[in-house]
Parts: C-alpha cells; sequence; structure tokens
C-alpha cells in the first residue's frame, strides 16, 4: 500500500512539476497566459492518478506558478475544476474523448466563468475593465491546446500497449 502511495505522490510531484516548467511555454490572450501544458497535466493525472490527485497537482502547479511569478491568480479556478471534472469523468467512463471533452467544458467554461468573481475580488479589477466572459476565451483556446497534446500522447502510448502497463504500474 505505501509503495503504491509513494508512485503515485511521486508521479503526481512530477506533473506538478511539468506543469510549473511547461508554463514557461505560455502565449498571453487577452489578459491571461494560455498554458497548454497544465491542461495536458490535467489530463494524465485524470487517465493515471484520478480526479483528487489532479486536484492537488493543479492547485500545487497554480500555486508554486503564482509564487515564481510565472502565472495568474486565474490559474486557480481553471485548472482545478478542469482537473476534478475530468479526472470524475475518466472515472467514470475509462475513455479518452469525454475526459478531454470534461477537461476543455471544465477549465474553458466553468473556469473562465468562475475566473470572472476573481478577477473583481481578488485582483481588484473594475467590473466595466472585465466582460462576464472575458476568461472563457482564453482559457479555451489554452484548454484545446492542451487537450490535443494529450489526445497525440495517450492515443500513441494507447496504439504501443505502453498506457495500460503504465495504469497498472499505479493501481
Amino acid at each position: 500500500m505505501t509503495n503504491l502511495s509513494t508512485k503515485k505522490l511521486t508521479v503526481a510531484a512530477l506533473l506538478c512539476a511539468v506543469a510549473i516548467v511547461g508554463s514557461l511555454f505560455s502565449i498571453p490572450v487577452l489578459g491571461s497566459r494560455c498554458a497548454p501544458v497544465q491542461h495536458l497535466v490535467n489530463v494524465l493525472c485524470a487517465v493515471f492518478l484520478g480526479p483528487f490527485y489532479g486536484v492537488a497537482v493543479a492547485f500545487g502547479a497554480s500555486l508554486l506558478r503564482n509564487l515564481f511569478g510565472l502565472g495568474s491568480l486565474m490559474a486557480f479556478p481553471g485548472s482545478m475544476i478542469g482537473a476534478l471534472l475530468c479526472g470524475l469523468v475518466y472515472r467514470q467512463t475509462g475513455a479518452l474523448r469525454p475526459t478531454l471533452l470534461a477537461e476543455v467544458f471544465g477549465t474553458g467554461i466553468l473556469g473562465g466563468l468562475c475566473a470572472y468573481p476573481i478577477a473583481i475580488l481578488l485582483m481588484g479589477k473594475v467590473v466595466g475593465e472585465v466582460a462576464f466572459y472575458a476568461y472563457v476565451i482564453p482559457f479555451l483556446i489554452s484548454t484545446v491546446g492542451g487537450c490535443l497534446i494529450a489526445y497525440i500522447l495517450l492515443h500513441s502510448l494507447n496504439r504501443t500497449g505502453a498506457l495500460k502497463r503504465l495504469q497498472n504500474m499505479l493501481r
């Protein structure tokens, strides 16, 4: 049991590090930094670790990115909601496509909408400066890019049989 927990924590820490380093490759879009690697990590967490590890990795990566000056407060709602939703969908379906759609919906739509009150309350943005949907479009751009990368990677792993082997190592 502890060996399995150690493996999962190690993979979670590795994915958190990938998300942080990957945020160096962000694209600024409409006042937000689009970091597709975070969404790749969310999907990988869903497939290999489950929803709760995914949320923990998303929170840790968002926190560290903010501490290092690599992200914004908008990283929290998008990445965490997306990680939870795609993790829950993968747990229920075991299928990649619905998981990717859950990541896009969770981060792009729900996370984008949740970013609005955070921008106003925590970042001091004036309501007139931020439209209600202002974060949805950048979040969608970011998450679709990350999901495409995740699909290519996981599809390739699945074709070679490596995906099942990796998943079995973490069960």
